[in-house]
């Protein structure tokens, strides 16, 4: 089974569904603005990736938090922030099998047998 989690109108994430879409591969869409990302979900991918690979720090939803809430940010802390904030994630995330990407790049979705 293959999920891709997101934001719908997040470019990226648009990018990535049309590559998919292009190919036939079947997959699930997660839409972190309605189902969320809790910290079930999200440590998993912390675990495998370390939570800076997870945090989106170039978005406007962190450059618009307080010095002191982008300061000294730990795993905890970063899963914390990223499950009360989704927009905090990096998109998209996508699983499949083994494969657990962060983005979208064409090579990698290949490499992960999905095209």
């Amino acid at each position: 089974m293959v999920t891709l989690y997101g934001i719908p109108n997040c470019d990226t994430v648009k990018k990535a569904r049309a590559w998919l879409e292009s190919r036939g591969v079947n997959y699930g869409f997660h839409d972190y603005k309605k189902a969320g990302a809790d910290a079930a979900l999200l440590q998993p991918w912390v675990d495998r990736l370390g939570w800076e690979a997870l945090l989106n720090r170039s978005g406007t939803t962190f450059r618009k938090m307080d010095e002191s809430e982008r300061s000294n940010i730990d795993e905890s802390k970063a899963i914390a922030m990223m499950s009360a904030q989704p927009s905090l994630i990096r998109r998209p995330v996508l699983v499949a099998d083994d494969a657990l990407l962060v983005g979208f790049k064409a090579s990698a979705y290949e490499d992960a047998g999905l095209g």
